[in-house]
């Protein structure tokens, strides 16, 4: 959200997954203590399209051994929220499409899943949670013996003027992608335009969503380029590509305020001394963890934010209370150091380890290497490890090697182009971190480095990894492994190879 005899479990679920998130997770769960039973209790459980403790558990244990209560604040429960930019742009036609499990499911595996039902106030000494129905208005306890939480992400939604009006949309949950297609839907016919803000994933697959609309998209970025998960000579592709696609992008632009038009609709963005007219303005700033019922209960949490377990998925210091998802920190196997990323591949694997946990099995979770991958149109932006920024902000010191190669064997048609950038550590040659930006076949590549970093390889035994070939589907020499050969170049004019 434990042994041979019944146990109760009560699941919350309160917050909202990140923009990478699988799915949201709204509420917090638990489970009441039949007679002679022990309690159990999960937070935020049955939330998001992810796959959450309650079932995993549930495999475990049948009723008479563990009974859970999950909570979920909103109005659906499993659904995959990373689907939802394409659901807006129309190549998943259905929203229904994106619903992995309903309460109804939930329910039939003796679930006692309690939608639009918000945990307010955890009670860590009496092992209590605090729900609200958010239908009725009633405020009951419940007790655990063991609490899940996974109440997920929030949106960044700065405090500025007019951020609040209608046309401004985020795209957290599925009731957010209505709203925004109901919004377009009252766009009139003409000259149509939309502002971006915000250049990460969800920035870039909604600026692409609103171009299928036939919008004039501008996408108003922040940071020096877009993708600050890449660095920025990699981002500069995805601008040009985005360019070359017709998305204006406008980096280092701090939004100011919101304008208003006379219908109460928004008019306009305001960055700096530049106004961009705006019919509809959809946020994609990104996400931080939602720990709000975590901080009050005095549960600790780490530099970003996110609350710190340990291998288990257990809350540090708190041996009954479990969280997992995109409110919690994580290892990064590469740099040593806890991160907040907001993926449901992470949530998925929690969900799993948390349930056989729970249910009286065994699972941990060693770390990630923060290997994630976006598109805009027909462009593939794929990332894994650690960026020049990072790998200096932990003392290291490295190398890097860029190639451009191409999908397939340069003879064979439709071959496209990509580019893989390489970091490599002064003197170990250990792989430090890859990003490549290409067309098709270019994003999937980077699973070879993850593999490779979580192995701990270097790049040049990188370079005899036996990978698959044939001119359709790959250059004799993977662009990864070129890669790997030119940073074992660099590593040894540097001296150190």
């Amino acid at each position: 959200m434990p042994s041979a005899e019944a146990l109760t479990t009560e699941a919350l679920a309160g917050g909202v997954s990140g923009p990478r998130a699988a799915g949201v997770a709204s509420g917090v769960g638990g489970a009441r203590r039949p007679a002679g039973a022990r309690r159990g209790g999960g937070s935020g459980g049955a939330g998001g399209g992810r796959s959450p403790p309650p079932p995993q558990a549930r495999r475990l244990k049948g009723p008479d051994e563990l009974s859970i209560i999950a909570f979920e604040r909103g109005h659906f429960s499993s659904y995959s929220a990373c689907g939802i930019p394409y659901w807006v742009g129309g190549d998943v036609v259905e929203r229904d499409d994106l619903i992995a499990r309903t309460p109804q499911e939930h329910r039939a595996r003796d679930i006692d899943l309690r939608m639009r039902t918000e945990i307010t106030e955890i009670d860590v000494a009496g092992q209590r949670v605090r729900a609200l129905d958010r239908e009725t208005g009633e405020t009951y306890w419940t007790g655990f013996d063991k609490l899940v939480i996974a109440t997920g992400a929030r949106p960044v939604r700065p405090a500025l003027p007019g951020m609040d009006a209608p046309g401004v949309h985020g795209v957290q949950t599925l009731d957010d992608g209505q709203a925004l297609l109901e919004s377009l839907d009252r766009v009139a016919p003409g000259r149509r335009r939309a502002v971006v803000v915000g250049a990460g994933y969800i920035g870039v697959e909604m600026a692409e969503a609103m171009l299928k609309h036939g919008f004039e998209v501008t996408v108003l970025n922040r940071g020096e380029q877009p993708m600050a998960t890449l660095d920025p000579d990699m981002g500069r592709l995805v601008h040009d590509a985005m360019d070359g696609l017709g998305i204006t992008t406008v980096n280092r632009a701090e939004v100011t305020a919101i304008h208003i038009g006379p219908d109460g609709r928004v008019r306009a963005v305001a960055a700096g001394d530049t106004s961009y007219p705006a019919d509809v303005v959809v946020l994609g700033i990104g996400v931080e963890p939602e720990t709000t019922l975590a901080r009050a209960a005095g549960l600790p949490l780490g530099p970003h934010g996110g609350l710190l377990t340990d291998l288990s998925m257990r809350v540090v210091g708190h041996d009954s209370i479990y969280a997992g998802g995109d409110c919690v920190e994580v290892l990064d196997l590469v740099a040593g150091r806890t991160r907040h990323i907001a993926l449901g591949t992470h949530a998925n694997k929690h969900g799993q380890i948390i349930g056989a946990n729970v249910g009286g099995g065994y699972g941990t979770f060693p770390g990630v290497v923060g290997t994630a991958v976006s598109k805009v149109c027909n462009l593939e932006i794929a990332r894994t490890g650690l960026r020049e920024k990072d790998a200096r902000a932990v003392g290291l010191r490295f190398v890097t090697a860029t190639i451009e190669s191409t999908g397939r064997a340069g003879y064979y048609p439709g071959a496209q182009p990509m580019t893989v950038k390489m970091l490599a550590e002064y003197r170990t040659g250990r792989l430090l971190g890859v990003q490549i930006v290409g067309r098709e076949g270019a994003a999937k590549r980077v699973d070879i480095a993850a593999v490779a970093l979580t192995a701990g390889m270097t790049v040049d035994q990188m370079t005899a990894l036996d990978l698959g070939y044939a001119p359709p589907f790959s250059p004799v020499w993977d662009p990864v492994l070129v890669a790997a050969r030119k940073a074992v170049t660099a590593l040894r004019r540097a001296g150190t190879a």
